[in-house]
């Protein structure tokens, strides 16, 4: 399948007519994306996907072979593919007017506007959306508040819940808010159990890395010295070092290309390391034939960026269940 500017902007060659349709808004590199693919295997098709970044777009392309349309606020909702699920890792931009409880118009002049101007036009049977934990309580709650009545206005029925990826078989303290509206009532989804699965650190680290992933004697003196004018005024911010036992890691977070001061590897008779690359993709559920084919900065800012990939999947496989048993051809 590929994407082609045409006439009507969005030219899709579906392959798969008994699929549920999907769009990836605000695709990232795809993780969100993935997981649903994980879960739903055969019976999901992507028909349209949007990006800013133009290096996020590449690694896009390089995994997907579709290489996402840009700023989505530039798209107009009628000429997007039509489709069963959105899904929106959606960035949390400040709702300047959110709080007056004027549902819809409270959006205008976020990016979350423009999920529901998509879903307004084409009422998919399924939004998903991904954030940051703080979301839940940004503005005193009237952000998400908004937010959920928003989704209500449209007609949709919302569960939320906030996960660690920790509880899902990746060694990474990373709490998400995850939010999942259908648009017929339902009472049968539920959000998934942590896994309890027994895994460390040490099971996302290569045997060897490159001696440039080890930090800098000058660097490695700045954190330090750091840590200690942090813990002198009492707070606990600072760098953070783990091992192969650790049973998790800090959150990864996009500015980790800058000093890696929030998850660094000991070493044995060295400075410490950050994670190469790959070790960062593993860290966050990707598998080891995602290609990377950007700079180590770009790939750092993309995996931060991105989601836990085993959550999404965990998530989508319930989702699944509740809607192959509605029928997945219901309109």
């Amino acid at each position: 399948m590929t994407y082609t500017m045409g006439k009507n902007l969005f030219n899709i060659d579906s392959k798969k007519e008994n699929s549920l349709k999907a769009i990836d808004l605000f695709a990232g590199i795809g993780g969100i994306r993935l997981g649903f693919e994980q879960a739903f295997g055969e019976n999901i098709e992507f028909v349209f996907a949007s990006e800013i970044d133009k290096y996020a777009r590449e690694t896009y392309y390089a995994n997907f072979g579709e290489e996402p349309y840009g700023d989505i606020t530039q798209i107009d909702e009628k000429k997007i593919p039509p489709h069963d699920i959105i899904l929106a890792g959606f960035p949390c931009q400040a709702f300047s007017v959110a709080g007056h409880r004027k549902g819809f118009e409270d959006t205008r002049g976020t990016l979350f506007f423009d999920v529901v101007r998509i879903a307004a036009h084409h009422k998919p049977r399924l939004i998903f959306l991904e954030n940051v934990k703080g979301l839940v309580g940004h503005d005193k709650g009237q952000t998400f508040k908004v937010i959920l009545e928003t989704l209500n206005e449209l007609g949709y029925s919302v569960k939320y819940q906030v996960l660690n990826a920790k509880d899902y078989g990746v060694p990474q303290n990373r709490e998400r808010i995850y939010i999942i509206a259908f648009l017929e009532s339902d009472d049968t989804f539920e959000f998934p159990k942590p896994m309890n699965k027994n895994v460390k650190v040490k099971d996302i680290l290569e045997e060897k890395v490159d001696a440039k992933y080890t930090i800098s004697d000058k660097l490695w003196a700045g954190h330090q010295r750091r840590k200690i004018e942090h813990k002198e005024k009492g707070n606990g911010f600072g760098y953070s070092i783990f091992n192969g036992e650790s049973s998790y890691t800090s959150t990864i977070s996009a500015r980790y290309y800058k000093d890696g001061s929030e998850i660094l590897i000991e070493q044995q008779n060295k400075n410490p390391r950050k994670l190469a690359p790959r070790e960062a993709g593993r860290l966050q559920g990707f598998p080891d034939s995602f290609k990377i084919k950007v700079s180590d900065v770009q790939a750092y800012k993309q995996f931060g960026n991105s989601v836990s990939v085993p959550v999404i999947e965990s998530i989508s496989k319930n989702i699944y269940e509740v809607i192959s048993q509605k029928g997945l051809d219901e309109s």
